[in-house]
C-alpha cells in the first residue's frame, strides 16, 4: 500500500539543533511533527503483522545531505504507534526499510508498505 506525506520533515540536523537550544522545547518540536504527520496517516490501515517499508524521499533540491533526511523516518515510525497504526516500531513489527532519493518541485516522502506473513 502506498501513502504520501506531503511536507517536509525535519532533517537530522534541524532536531539536533533544536535539542540543543531547549531540551523541552525539542520534545514539543518532535511531538508538533508527529502530529502533523498523523494526519495523514488517517486513511491507513492498523497492522497487526510485520511490515517492510520503502521510503522515498522527494526533495526540492540536493542540499540537505542524505543521511540527515531519511533521519525523519523516526518521526514517521513515532507517529504510526501514537497513532494505532503499528503496536510498536521494533524490529518485531518493523523488520525492514528501503531509503530511496529523487528529487522533485515539492519535498515530501512516499511510504510503500507491505504487510508481510507474521514470522514472529
Amino acid at each position: 500500500m502506498r501513502f504520501e506525506i506531503p511536507i517536509k520533515l525535519p532533517s537530522l540536523n534541524d532536531y539536533v539543533n533544536e535539542c540543543r537550544r531547549n531540551k523541552y522545547k525539542a520534545n514539543n518540536y518532535k511531538a508538533s511533527y508527529e502530529q502533523e504527520i498523523g494526519l495523514y496517516l488517517m486513511k491507513m490501515p492498523k497492522w497487526n503483522n510485520p511490515i517492510k517499508i520503502n521510503f522515498t524521499w522527494v526533495e526540492g533540491t540536493k542540499k540537505r545531505d542524505l543521511d540527515n533526511v531519511a533521519f525523519a523516518k523516526k518521526f514517521i515510525l513515532d507517529a504510526m504507534v501514537k497513532f494505532g497504526k503499528l503496536k510498536d516500531d521494533n524490529r518485531k513489527y518493523v523488520i525492514a526499510f528501503t531509503d530511496a532519493f529523487v528529487y522533485g518541485e515539492t519535498t515530501k516522502v512516499i511510504l510503500d508498505i507491505e504487510e508481510v506473513k507474521d514470522e514472529r
